[in-house]
């Protein structure tokens, strides 16, 4: 599977959350019901993250959905301050 520039910084704000969490791929998926190898795919830019499966992972990374949209483009999380 072909990696998508436009999910990259996705995948990789995914990844910075689950690990400060100190969850493993297989941790993740798990808490969301979704295999292993979909969480990776998300994670390296490869899957198209759908909308159901948005809100599955901001419960399980503990953040609101719209927390895992507020990314710059290395996928680090924007500042919510103000």
């Amino acid at each position: 599977m072909e990696r998508i520039p436009v999910l990259e910084p996705f995948g990789e704000h995914i990844r910075e959350l689950r690990v400060r969490l100190d969850l493993t791929q297989e941790d993740l998926g798990g808490l969301c019901e979704l295999d292993r190898t979909y969480i990776s795919g998300i994670e390296t830019g490869k899957r198209n993250c759908s909308l159901l499966n948005l809100f599955k992972l901001a419960e399980a990374l503990q953040v609101e959905p719209k927390d895992l949209l507020n990314y710059d483009d290395a996928g680090k999380p924007k500042s919510t301050e103000k």
